[in-house]
């Protein structure tokens, strides 16, 4: 090997490097982009459905019935900002969340209370929990640079969500016109089973979108009654806050007790701790637990299984799997994944044993 085609080598080396950070810079630069492109792809995935039964039920025109669809969406996304944003701002004070003196103020009375009851059966709380220690080193503007950066974040939504439903417009309107230059790009001998993947993804993660749409609805519901039964301030916001977590498999349902929890204390501040808060609170534990094994072994694997034709410990292992590697993003994407794995080795690989057995409901 002479000199020169080792130089030959380093060059071609750093050049193929420098491709690679000019790429990984490009993509950094347009994040939001790619981001936009994403959330349109769900919106899509969403609603092809309701853009199909326009055009086959109603015989809507194509693009009648996407406009129709896209203006469905904008009156839900009004309807939803209508409700709780200033639903929330007006009761931030109630939940302390902007108040950074009312929430550190109000937990410590929290800890009095929890030091008192134990103190009257006999335990010695500050021993044993510690509490005024934990109060003291907690930093409480946590809180409320969160809700702020959400406030923040709600009101510079206007430029996103116009862009995503530009987007989602436009690749519902002319999916068709999509898939004849995909036909154009794809190399001929795998044409078929590419187009006939995606058609399959296409119709499985619409029906695993809307499946999760309806399964945080139904906890939404759930949650809502177990909160306005005891009587917990703010149940609406909460409510929805808590079944928005459950997006993320396994551990949402557990913050979201926790922060109901926390939240039923807060809001009985100033009551008889032992006959008024610590009974609340246990009794919305126990009612968001049983919402939650309603949630685990009725709604969400009759759902789920139905809607991406997998089987319940695929899913589970398929999240599992997922949160060991990815965290919580990976348990969030791990259902799609899935899916499309599935679609495509049964069109690339359909005569593999392990395959067929893998991907016999799809």
């Amino acid at each position: 090997m002479t000199s020169k085609t080792i130089a030959m080598g380093i060059v071609k080396a750093v050049l193929i490097l420098l491709a690679f950070a000019l790429i990984a810079l490009f993509i950094y630069n347009i994040q939001t982009v790619l981001l936009y492109l994403i959330v349109s792809l769900i919106f899509a995935l969403v609603a092809n459905p309701i853009v199909e039964f326009f055009r086959r039920k109603l015989k809507f025109s194509n693009t009648l019935a996407v406009t129709t669809t896209m203006i469905l969406f904008i009156l839900l996304i009004i309807g939803i900002i209508s409700m709780f944003v200033p639903l929330i701002l007006s009761q931030s004070e109630n939940l302390s969340l902007v108040n950074t003196n009312a929430i550190q103020k109000n937990f410590i009375e929290l800890t009095n209370q929890i030091n008192q009851y134990l103190t009257s059966h006999n335990i010695d709380g500050k021993k044993f929990l510690n509490l005024e220690k934990i109060a003291s080193k907690i930093n409480f503007a946590v809180f409320t640079d969160f809700f702020n950066s959400i406030l923040s974040t709600i009101s510079n939504l206007g430029m996103g969500l116009a862009s995503v439903f530009f987007i989602t417009f436009f690749l519902l309107k002319d999916k068709v016109m999509f898939l004849i230059s995909a036909k154009k790009i794809l190399p001929d001998e795998h044409e078929d089973q590419i187009l006939n993947s995606v058609a399959k993804i296409n119709e499985l993660l619409s029906r695993y979108f809307i499946g999760l749409l309806l399964q945080l609805f139904i906890i939404f519901i759930m949650y809502l009654i177990v909160l306005l039964i005891f009587g917990v301030n703010n149940a609406l916001i909460i409510a929805f806050l808590c079944a928005i977590l459950n997006i993320i498999p396994y551990i949402g349902p557990l913050i979201s007790s926790v922060l109901a929890a926390i939240l039923t204390m807060l809001s009985h501040i100033g009551g008889d701790f032992q006959s008024d808060t610590l009974p609340s609170t246990i009794y919305v534990l126990i009612g968001f637990f049983v919402v939650q094994m309603i949630d685990n072994n009725v709604s969400q694997p009759i759902i789920f299984s139905k809607s991406v034709n997998s089987h319940p410990l695929e899913i589970f292992l398929a999240i599992l799997i997922g949160g060991f590697i990815f965290g919580i993003t990976g348990m969030i994407i791990a259902v799609p994944l899935l899916t499309i794995i599935k679609v495509v080795l049964k069109e690339f690989f359909p005569e593999n044993s392990f395959v067929k057995i893998f991907t016999k409901n799809i």
